[in-house]
């Protein structure tokens, strides 16, 4: 007898714990339609979302269709994750694209391998790319967030680019690590060798400095140059540790 009762009580209680859970729920779906016609609107607004379609059940937005760059795919979550009512959207958008990766990957490298040119921090990232199936992958590490947040924004509205991972390192702030940089940069470029690499717009000779640890990145005509440059940085007052990552032209 005991046993029924508790039997009871606790379907009871179950019911009483999921009525809150149901009435949000219907009151959620109360405005599903308004919510999709609202919706619908102000993606019908713009031309780059005119394949992009919406439907909505119990407040979530769920967006489907095509666009023609990544960025208007999340551009689209966003909109829609604005309007009022709504409780998540369901991002489904596909990214159109007819480009093979090599092609995708070699033009999106280009792009971020001449980011912030005239910038004080361009010397000082490293981000490589790599793409499969539309994805790009983006790896390295940057001076500061607005190197990282300006490659990946450039992945972001690159014909092509389905999906991006974002796998950038932000190198910590420190003062000490600054004075590194520019002691390095002095050493390198006003070497009587290396002096030529300075009239690069992007800087093949990339100083990345993290917690006194410097590492070289990028390309050089010979292997005279790298060990050269590697010896110049490894000469830099409170340099840790160098890693020569140069790579040499192939056939010096």
């Amino acid at each position: 007898m005991k046993n029924v009762q508790k039997l009871i009580a606790s379907l009871f209680m179950a019911g009483l714990l999921s009525a809150p859970l149901v009435a949000q729920t219907s009151s959620a779906a109360r405005y599903d339609n308004d919510i999709q016609a609202r919706v619908t609107k102000q993606l019908a607004d713009k031309k780059e979302f005119r394949n992009v379609q919406a439907a909505t059940e119990d407040g979530i937005v769920t967006l489907t269709g095509t666009v023609d760059l990544y960025q208007q795919k999340l551009d689209a979550a966003k909109k829609a994750r604005k309007t009022d009512k709504v409780s998540g959207v369901r991002n489904l958008i596909e990214v159109s694209s007819a480009a093979p990766d090599d092609q995708i990957e070699a033009r999106l490298d280009r792009k971020i391998y001449f980011d912030r040119v005239g910038y004080f921090d361009n010397r000082f990232n490293h981000v490589t790319v790599d793409v499969k199936d539309g994805v790009a992958t983006l790896s390295g590490e940057t001076m500061d967030y607005v190197a990282r947040d300006s490659a990946v924004a450039i992945a972001n509205r690159m014909p092509g680019v389905k999906d991006v991972v974002n796998n950038i390192t932000v190198s910590p702030t420190s003062g000490f690590d600054d004075q590194i940089r520019v002691q390095a940069t002095r050493a390198i470029y006003r070497d009587p060798v290396l002096s030529r690499y300075a009239t690069d717009p992007a800087a093949p000779i990339r100083i990345v400095v993290s917690n006194g640890k410097l590492s070289l990145y990028g390309t050089v005509a010979s292997a005279m140059d790298k060990q050269i440059a590697g010896m110049r940085a490894g000469q830099v007052f409170g340099v840790f540790s160098v890693q020569n990552n140069l790579d040499v032209v192939k056939g010096s």
